[in-house]
């Protein structure tokens, strides 16, 4: 499967909730061909195409509101139907809301 692109807009709301978080320590980089954002060398968020996936933790509070979004559904990368557990992804017409489940994907569990 092709690596979805991600549109500007996508790119530069990620851009916007590295600002908002304005944690210094957080990294802009890229796996697998994705934009991904890092906290101490561990990455907490993927774009994929235009959709934000997020590490959310299964069973948190963060993760149950994320998944109640409109056309949230949980993030799976390769598009194959194998899911990962612990992570929501947000579609870009809720990217308002992807620096506040950014902040608790970052917050120590």
């Amino acid at each position: 499967m092709a690596v979805p692109v991600s549109s500007q807009e996508a790119l530069e709301a990620l851009d916007l909730v590295v600002a908002e978080l304005g944690d210094p320590g957080i990294a802009r980089s890229r796996m697998m061909g994705r934009p991904i954002l890092t906290l101490a060398g561990t990455m907490f968020a993927v774009l994929n195409g235009d959709a934000l996936g997020l590490k959310l933790g299964a069973g948190t509070p963060a993760f149950a509101e994320a998944r109640a979004v409109e056309g949230a559904g949980l993030l799976d990368p390769g598009g194959k139907g194998r899911p990962f557990k612990d992570w929501v992804a947000l579609p870009l017409e809720h990217s308002a809301l992807w620096s506040r489940f950014a902040a608790e994907a970052v917050r120590p569990r």
